[in-house]
Formats: C-alpha cells, structure tokens, sequence
C-alpha cells in the first residue's frame, strides 16, 4: 500500500480565461480518484481542501498522512469525510468498525490517529470517495445512511433536471468543522444538475461524478457568469469549482455525483445566482 499526493495552486479568474482545454484540465480535472491499494490525493489552495480515494483489493488500506500536512498522523488537524461508491467496505477508526454499504457515508472527527479501509470482497472491492479539510474543534465519528439523509427533490423532467439531493455530511444532520458532503441523483431523462447556476464567494466545492453509462460523458460547466468554459468529464473523475465560478454540469445520459464543500460558512443556502439566460 502507498499514497501520494499532488497539490494545485489557486487560480484566478482572469489567469482562467487564457486557459487551453488541457490548461484548464490540468489545473482541475481529477481522472485518477480510485487504484488498487493506494490512496492518491488531490490538494487545492482553495481553502486547502483534499480529495482522494481508498480501494482496498488486496487487503487493508491504512490512511498515512503525508508530507504536505506536517503531522504526524493524517486527522492530527483535519476532518474526513467518505461516501462508498462501490462495493461493501469496512472502515476502522482508532478500533471501532463502521461498515459502508453503497452510498453510505462516514464523518471522522479531528484527532482520531488509526484510519483502515477494507473490503468485504477483493472481487467487488469498497470504494471510499474522500474528502478532507482543516478542523479546528473534534466532533464524533458517526456514519450516516440514505435513510438518515435529509432529502430535497428539485427540478421537473420538463427542464431535464429533475433531481433528488441527498444531504449526508451536513450542519443539519451531524455537526463539522467546514467539511460538508452530499450526493445529488438525477432522475432518468434527466441530464442537468445545479441549474439554475450560481456561484459562492464564502465557499469552495468539488464535484464527483459516478454512475456514468459506460460510453457516456458529463460536461461540466465552469467559470465565472459571463466567461464560462467547460470539461467533459468521465465516470468517476472529479473537478475543483472555486469559490468566484459556476458548477453545473450536464450528460449525455442520467448520472450521480457527490458534492463536498468547505469555507466561511455551514450555510447550504448560500448562493448567488445566475439567470439561466445571462450565462455566457
């Protein structure tokens, strides 16, 4: 088992607007989320979030810190969060077990020093999409299923994007520092998330984006109103949103996709939006 780390810098919008297709991918498209035994982690100065992603095949993966923190274990001053995207796992923390089944999802607190992934079969191995950011306070670990979500239903199969928000790691179900995580399913001939778009200067996102049809793509729209550019997107691949761009992607076919945030505020509500026919 190993991992490594990557970390990319933050950019500004004017910087953004020179950018090239492979520029922009380079600079915040993540291909690689999932290999064998080894957790590769994405780092961005915006708001020095990490993304990454534990499969265990062969056998347990353990949850190192790395150079960049400093630390001598990895949640020494973070907080992590994970949704399972594959098959059912184990996760051990500091010696108690939590067990994830598909789209089930576990908060980890500040402090704890013993993190394990396991799979409860190499042949359909766990998944663990992860999440983390600065914590300044330890809250408990605690796992939360799509029954204990809070559920939002949102737009019409009329406007292709009817949607149901899956709110998980969230203020209003399990108390965090900043990390919050979530899991939007679009309903079948539906194709846009986040529509209307808006953007957040309080606050960062990363996009996952799963359960893709094998032959499909999502094009994920990015920057700021009136100076858009896009990514196509693949099944599970992520992209960094920063606080000043619009996120909002749309596919070939209906897709999931978790969302994580951090920043100035808890505040799931805090957006400004943008008329769908000022988009630019």
């Amino acid at each position: 088992m190993s991992t490594t780390f990557e970390s990319r810098y933050a950019s500004s919008p004017v910087e953004v607007k020179q950018m090239d297709t492979a520029q922009l991918r380079q600079a915040f498209l993540m291909e690689n989320i999932f290999n064998a035994d080894h957790i590769a982690w994405t780092h961005t100065h915006y708001d020095r979030y990490l993304t990454g992603g534990a499969m265990p095949v062969k056998g347990p993966v353990t949850l190192d810190t790395i150079d960049l923190l400093k630390a001598e274990y990895f949640l020494e001053r973070r907080e992590l969060g994970m949704i399972n995207v594959g098959g059912d796992g184990i996760v051990e923390v500091d010696g108690e077990k939590f067990e994830l089944a598909y789209k089930e999802a576990l908060y980890i607190g500040r402090g704890k020093q013993q993190v394990i992934f396991h799979s409860k079969n190499a042949q359909t191995p766990a998944k663990f999409y992860l999440n983390s950011t600065p914590a300044h306070h330890s809250y408990p670990t605690r796992k939360v299923s799509k029954n204990e979500a809070e559920v939002v239903k949102l737009g019409t199969l009329e406007t292709s994007n009817h949607r149901t928000i899956n709110k998980l790691l969230v203020n209003s179900v399990l108390e965090t520092c900043q990390l919050q995580m979530g899991m939007t399913e679009l309903q079948p001939g539906s194709v846009w998330n986040t529509m209307p778009a808006h953007t957040h200067d309080r606050r960062m996102e990363v996009y996952f984006y799963f359960e893709v049809p094998e032959g499909q793509s999502v094009c994920h729209f990015m920057g700021q109103p009136q100076e858009t550019r896009h990514v196509w997107i693949q099944n599970e691949q992520a992209i960094i949103s920063p606080p000043w761009s619009v996120h909002s992607g749309a596919g070939t076919s209906n897709y999931t996709f978790i969302w994580g945030m951090a920043g100035e505020n808890l505040d799931y509500g805090d957006m400004d939006f943008c008329k769908i026919t000022e988009l630019r």
